[in-house]
Order: structure tokens, then sequence, then C-alpha cells
């Protein structure tokens, strides 16, 4: 049996930025610790992401003293922005993701006059509290989860992209599917089938493949959008009419890992 080992470990503090790579994280019942605590919402209070606002791709997020720092790629009169891990209780207010309406505490008015300048839109920027309630996706699966999408973590396995690529004109990096937690060994997509894993002594509970969106398409570098991976993808990763790439997981262990762990798999679905 093939060696699985934990390659690459992301967070992204802000939801549909950029990420932060990191050699260790701590794992929590919500994900990786930092992961997706803050959004970017409209003027309604709903939520902003790559799939209707491409430029979103151009602010890079770089690591800070307790923080991160917010830059435009194409932007050098903008001047970075900090922004702490955790935000003040000062003001409050209900930010809508999806189906869900959460109670989330307002980031700086400095923060905001940023954001609108550099996506050219009023915006504002939420934080997600440890007493905030969001279920997972479907309410079936115990836990609660950030602001990611569905569920608190995303693995990929490295094959998975190398075999993706093969068949690609031009490759893609892994930045195009926002995985939190990336493997190298064994056959590629083989995370399809994990249900219950560890990373290093950390527990982990596979739920389901992850259906991929426009957001594959968008070059993180352009925020120009293509067809590919997403056209390729769908010859041959589509089930029950989405097409799928990566695990979606949760956890029920908390605990450190860190890049060069053991990735067990202990049970299949």
């Amino acid at each position: 049996m093939a060696t699985l080992t934990l390659s690459d470990i992301y967070i992204y503090p802000v939801k549909s930025l950029g990420g932060i790579r990191l050699t260790e994280a701590q794992v929590e019942a919500r994900g990786l610790r930092h992961d997706r605590r803050w959004l970017i919402v409209n003027e309604r209070n709903q939520f902003m992401t790559q799939r209707q606002t491409a430029e979103m791709a151009l602010l890079k997020v770089s690591p800070a003293y307790n923080g991160f720092l917010l830059t435009h790629s194409r932007r050098p009169d903008l001047l970075p922005l900090y922004v702490p891990f955790e935000a003040e209780p000062d003001r409050t207010v209900f930010a809508t993701i999806w189906n869900d309406m959460v109670w989330a505490w307002r980031g700086t008015e400095a923060a905001d006059e940023w954001l609108s300048d550099a996506l050219g839109r009023p915006c504002r920027l939420v934080y997600m509290s440890d007493m905030a309630m969001r279920p997972t996706d479907d309410g079936t699966v115990p836990g609660q989860v950030s602001f990611a999408d569905a569920y608190p973590f995303l693995v990929i396995g490295q094959a998975a992209l190398d075999h993706l690529n093969q068949q690609l004109a031009e490759p893609v990096p892994m930045d195009r599917f926002r995985p939190s937690l990336v493997f190298t060994g064994g056959e590629a997509h083989d995370e399809d089938t994990w249900q219950d894993f560890t990373i290093g002594d950390v527990a982990f509970r596979g739920v389901r493949p992850c259906g991929r969106c426009v957001v594959t398409t968008i070059n993180q570098e352009t925020a120009t959008k293509g067809t590919e991976p997403l056209r390729t993808m769908a010859t041959y990763r589509t089930q029950e009419g989405k097409v799928m790439f990566g695990q979606n997981v949760t956890g029920p262990g908390q605990g450190r890992i860190r890049i060069g762990d053991t990735v067990q798999v202990l049970s299949r679905l």
C-alpha cells in the first residue's frame, strides 16, 4: 500500500480571496484555525465570491503578526491593509451566505473603504465569531462550519491534479481548487472513497466529493476566466450532474497537523 503524506496546508482567512500556505496548523471544530472566518458582503449584507466578482482573485493575502495583509496585485496605489485574525464585537450584522443567515461582527470602516475601492463597489468585511452557529451543508453531518461553502475541510490528492494536467493543453495549479489539505501518494482521486482517516494523530471523516464551479476556470494571477479545467473535468468527473474534484471532510478530531504527517485511511465509503 502506498504511503500517503500531507504535503500542503492552506488557510483562506477571507472567503474567496487568496490563501496562505502553512507548515503546520491547528485543527478546530469549524476547520483550520483562522480559515474563512472573514467574509466580504455587499451593501445588502449578501456574501461575495469570485463566482460573480472574478477580480477578487487580484486581492492577495500574506501573513502578518496576529493577522494578515491584503494587497491588490494591480493597484500599487492601494497601501496594504492589515486585518487581525479576530474582530472586535463593536458592531454586529446578519450576513447571508447561500441559504444561511449568520450573525457576524463588522470589521473596521477602514477595511470597508479599502475593499470598496479595491473592488469598485460598496462592500463590507464581516467576521464569524465562535458564538455564531452555522451547521454543515445538509444538516445531517454533525458539526459547525465557518464561511466555507459547506464543510470545514477540503482534501485533494496531488495525483488527482497531476492526472488532470496530463489531459490539459495548459496545466493549472492547485490554487484553482482552493484545498485545505493536499497529500501525496496513492492513485488519482483515491480520496473520493475515504471515510475515516487520520493525519498524524488527528481524526477526520470524509463526507462526499466536492462539486466544482466556475471559480476553477479563473486564473488566480490575472482574474481572467476561461473554460478549463472545468470542461475537461466534465468529460470524466461528472456525477449526478456535477463535476467532482476533491473530498469534503469534517472532524471530529482536534489537534495539530504538520506537513510531512502520515495520512492513514481507516475506512472507506
